[in-house]
């Protein structure tokens, strides 16, 4: 079989229904199907009495065989145009509507019922005569978050699991990002859904309260008894979730769960990145791989995979200099890779630099109007643009502060998680602290390597709201997430703190009211603080390089 060379980004199209063939071709294809037998139409009963659409794509010969099961809210048809692929490796290929969704009966309410339909669909697989019972579920972004809330309901039969680009947990990944709602994914996915009443109940409960712990993997990683491979990208949305699943089931995991989990992590996007194009060694056949995986877990085959160290990752560099390190391929037998935590502290005149500043009083304050949010440019985004761009183009604004080395005289690669910590006030009860790692070239371009932000209600933890007090300065923590790249010498390191990034993050208002209360806004001024009493900085996660390559 001939196997096409694709990167996450088409895959990711390919598999949201984005990239689908003409109604014309599909109707062609199904009919083709059909004919020959190898092609059947069941509405699988769940244990209410809902019936779920569902087609299986059978190979030749008389089984029975391994099946590889896609639920999705997109359309199944949409799923199964590459079905050839997988039956003319001996797969049976499942894929099904999501309740409430295409063909499927019952109501549709986004990953609330995957769960227990996961699983009766699985234990229903197992029963039929064309399956061998071993079932292994695929799929990306909602296709990879059904596949995660099915094993953790640890169906009997189900075998492996294939996410790719997929959330480990609703509150600090998906709905909310450092307590800040995430406006961009959610809105629009939610309208294009038909399911906007989902954001009613995320304002409701903006503050932690356990109402979405039946989708909180980490609170699960004990109950999850299946090797699970997780495929993501440095600039997807979800890219700190396929971190955290591989790192919580290959140590916590539950069964066959601990020990045999595997991940890879790519210079991608949840889709196609903007402005900067990766060597061709970054595309990976990820069908080519998934199949080796359930080859293995399904078929018993001994294909070498569980041979290979767990973690592969690609280590980003500059894009411009063909013989700049980075750029390339690594594995790791552990994640997070050994690293020296290592502190870039902000200081006065815009800089960045690894000395801790002196005992002299520093600050820099700007005003934040929610009314003129700084805007949006890349990073992990689902509909906005996305990726390494370049920050520039925010212009001179004057409510973003710059943080920046000098030219570095060695390069630097940073793997692992980032922290930023800031030392901050505001003369609003309430405000949002956001903060950006950027690499800065030679010719002055702002490469976008990590974003993220906190707001500072909930400075504390999340399950409780404090208020700020004019005059007093607080420390707030900001989760950047993990990336791993290569500063190349004569590049710098930035730190960009704003309070604001729309539409990525929904602007707060700055008034202290719950979330989406009304339409008020305030003016704030912020002030950031870096001397020695107040240390802002950020934790860089560096490991050590011996001219210029990792040793």
């Amino acid at each position: 079989m001939r196997y096409i060379r694709v990167t996450l980004s088409l895959i990711v199209i390919f598999l949201m229904g984005a990239l689908i063939s003409a109604p014309s071709q599909l109707a062609a294809r199904a009919t083709a199907a059909a004919e020959s037998g190898r092609q059947i139409e069941e509405m699988v009963a769940m244990r209410d009495g809902v019936k779920l659409a569902t087609t299986v794509y059978l190979p030749a010969g008389d089984g029975p065989f391994p099946v590889v099961l896609v639920r999705t809210p997109y359309g199944k048809q949409t799923q199964a145009t590459g079905n050839a692929a997988w039956t003319g490796k001996g797969f049976a290929l499942a894929v099904q509507d999501c309740r409430g969704r295409s063909k499927s009966e019952g109501t549709y309410r986004p990953f609330v019922d995957d769960h227990k339909d996961g699983y009766d669909t699985v234990e229903w697989i197992a029963k039929q005569r064309w399956s061998n019972g071993k079932v292994g579920m695929f799929g990306a972004s909602a296709m990879g978050i059904t596949a995660n809330l099915a094993s953790m309901e640890n169906p009997p039969h189900l075998a492996a699991t294939f996410v790719m680009v997929a959330r480990s947990s609703v509150y600090s990944q998906s709905a909310f990002i450092g307590g800040v709602f995430r406006k961009e994914l959610n809105e629009l996915w939610l309208k294009r859904q038909n399911a906007e009443d989902v954001l009613k109940e995320t304002f409701k409960h903006n503050v932690y309260d356990g109402f979405y712990d039946s989708n909180e993997m980490p609170k699960h990683w004990h109950k999850i008894r299946v090797p699970s491979y997780n495929y993501g990208g440095w600039y997807d949305i979800f890219s700190q979730g396929n971190v955290d699943s591989f790192v919580g089931l290959q140590a916590g995991g539950g069964g066959m769960a601990a020990g045999n989990q595997k991940i890879i992590m790519g210079p991608w996007g949840h889709g196609r990145i903007e402005e900067v194009k990766y060597p061709t060694n970054s595309a990976i056949n990820v069908i080519e791989e998934a199949m080796r995986w359930f080859e293995y877990w399904l078929k018993g085959k001994g294909n070498g995979i569980m041979d290979e160290p767990p973690v592969k990752y690609y280590v980003m560099g500059d894009v411009t200099d063909p013989k700049a390190p980075g750029n390339e391929w690594r594995t790791s037998l552990v994640w997070p890779v050994p690293s020296r935590i290592t502190s870039y502290f902000l200081i006065a005149d815009s800089g960045l630099s690894q000395k801790m500043p002196d005992g002299k009083e520093s600050s820099a304050a700007y005003k934040y109007d929610p009314k003129n949010p700084v805007p949006t440019i890349g990073g992990g985004n689902l509909f906005e643009k996305k990726g390494p761009m370049d920050q520039r183009a925010t212009g001179e604004r004057k409510d973003i502060l710059k943080f920046t080395t000098a030219a570095l005289t060695e390069p630097v690669e940073v793997t692992g998680r980032v922290t930023v910590e800031l030392w901050a006030e505001s003369d609003a009860l309430d405000t949002d602290f956001m903060a950006k790692l950027v690499d800065v070239y030679p010719d002055g371009t702002e490469r976008l390597v990590l974003d993220s932000a906190v707001r500072a209600r909930f400075r504390e933890g999340f399950d409780k709201e404090v208020f700020m007090k004019k005059g007093e300065v607080y420390k707030f923590t900001i989760d950047l997430w993990s990336t791993s790249i290569i500063f190349n010498k004569g590049h710098r390191i930035a730190i960009h703190v704003t309070s604001s990034n729309d539409p990525r993050f929904d602007p707060n208002p700055n008034t202290g009211k719950p979330l989406r209360a009304d339409d008020e806004t305030r003016v704030a001024t912020n002030t950031i603080h870096h001397d020695r009493a107040h240390p802002s900085r950020v934790l860089l996660p560096v490991v050590p390089m011996e001219n210029g390559k990792k040793p």
